[in-house]
């Protein structure tokens, strides 16, 4: 009765010092994550419709390519999600980030671990007892276990939530990667087909060209016959005629490595895959007018850039928390014995239990550089996310500018 009551109050004691523990789990050391302001303008100069951009990068893009009505081009963007390599280098990196999620978010629970051993020794013969607590000194002596073993860390001061919070924010900083290099491959396919689609309508444009210089050829050599062109006409067609047929040939390389180019983003080798010339004739399709806005708020480059701040901020409380003691609730128990026949009787039983707190008293100046580090990694990740917005605006401009004075020209 009176090892069942030490027991009791022994079990006791550690139920109270876990709910300690616990309620104080609630203190996260480290800065609370606000996303810093970035300078945008009010709006854009190369279009006056311009609205404020609202994030919406989760937004379903869709089949945007089928906006130019090409069979051809849908037919081959539809394998870029399939067979495109860069793509699946990107997807398993996504879920990677996800993987490490769940492996921080593993460290909130106790860990435990159950063993099954058989130890045959044989003591000295001036010891008294054996290590294991059996038999007496100077024969063999059977040790049968079957411990039990669980024990627990709490997140005393944050440090898994801030490591938790690190790696959710890096996984969605990967979901935005993985867009990005969607929406790049895609529109690199297109940019690559409408180039080798140009320069088919170039070679026919060269090759009737061609023809068109032959007959003026022809023509000139029946004047030079008849004596109204000199021999300079005749020469000055020939040139005019082997020019353009070099300008036609010219074409070709052009047009193969663009055929080599989109061989490998659909994932095929260049050698078995090919296109017929097909001249581009079709006009481009309008561009709506809400495309300017639209592409600011569904940029999952700067919606990757902006989750990695949030990962980088968490990093800084990760570090502070390990200038606080670190606080270990662990137990044991199972059934040992010597002898085989009384291995699983309640009688064999043991436990352990108990706290234990550690605290790193002096290590080099490790702890404060670690979090220096931690919060030039924030700075850092802020300067990428403001320069990835800048860029954004740039390119917007950049577009708009180009639409307005193409414009112009082709009016010309």
């Amino acid at each position: 009765m009176k090892h069942r009551s030490n027991r009791r109050r022994a079990a006791a004691h550690l139920m109270l010092v876990a709910a300690v523990l616990g309620s104080m789990s609630g203190c996260v050391v480290g800065p609370n994550y606000i996303r810093p302001p970035v300078l945008t303008p009010d709006a854009y100069k190369e279009n006056v419709d311009w609205k404020v951009a609202e994030p919406k990068d989760d937004v379903i893009r869709g089949a945007w390519w089928e906006l130019f009505g090409d069979e051809t081009l849908n037919r081959l963007a539809s394998q870029v999600d399939l067979s495109n390599q860069t793509l699946v280098v990107a997807e398993a990196t996504y879920r990677q980030a996800t993987a490490l999620v769940r492996e921080a978010r593993a460290a909130y629970f106790p860990t435990m671990s159950v063993g099954l051993g058989y130890t045959r020794e044989r003591v000295a013969g001036t010891a008294t007892s054996s290590r294991s607590g059996f038999g007496s000194g100077g024969g063999d002596v059977s040790v049968f276990q079957l411990p039990i073993e669980a024990s627990w860390t709490p997140d005393f001061w944050g440090r898994v939530r801030r490591n938790v919070e690190s790696n959710q924010a890096s996984a969605q900083a990967s979901a935005g990667d993985l867009e990005t290099a969607r929406l790049s491959l895609q529109s690199e396919l297109a940019q690559d087909y409408f180039q080798m689609r140009t320069l088919d309508a170039q070679k026919k444009l060269l090759e009737d060209s061609t023809v068109a210089f032959a007959k003026a050829l022809e023509l000139t050599k029946n004047r030079y016959a008849s004596g109204v062109a000199s021999r300079v006409d005749i020469v000055q067609a020939e040139t005019q005629l082997k020019t353009t047929q070099a300008q036609a040939i010219d074409v070709g390389v052009q047009r193969a490595q663009f055929e080599h180019a989109i061989a490998v983003l659909i994932g095929q080798p260049p050698s078995l895959f090919s296109l017929p010339p097909d001249p581009l004739v079709t006009p481009p399709p309008p561009i709506p007018v809400g495309v300017p806005s639209a592409l600011l708020e569904r940029r999952p480059d700067i919606a990757a850039a902006e989750r990695r701040m949030q990962a980088a901020n968490a990093q800084i409380g990760f570090a502070i928390a390990a200038f606080y003691p670190t606080v270990t609730l662990s137990v044991a128990t199972g059934f040992q014995s010597d002898a085989i026949s009384q291995w699983l009787t309640w009688p064999s039983r043991f436990y352990a239990l108990g706290p234990a707190i550690s605290e790193t008293v002096y290590d080099g100046g490790l702890r404060r550089a670690q979090t220096d580090q931690a919060r030039a990694g924030y700075d850092a990740a802020v300067g990428t996310y403001r320069q990835t917005v800048l860029g954004a605006f740039q390119g917007v401009e950049d577009n708009l500018a180009a639409l307005r004075i193409l414009e112009e020209e082709a009016k010309v």
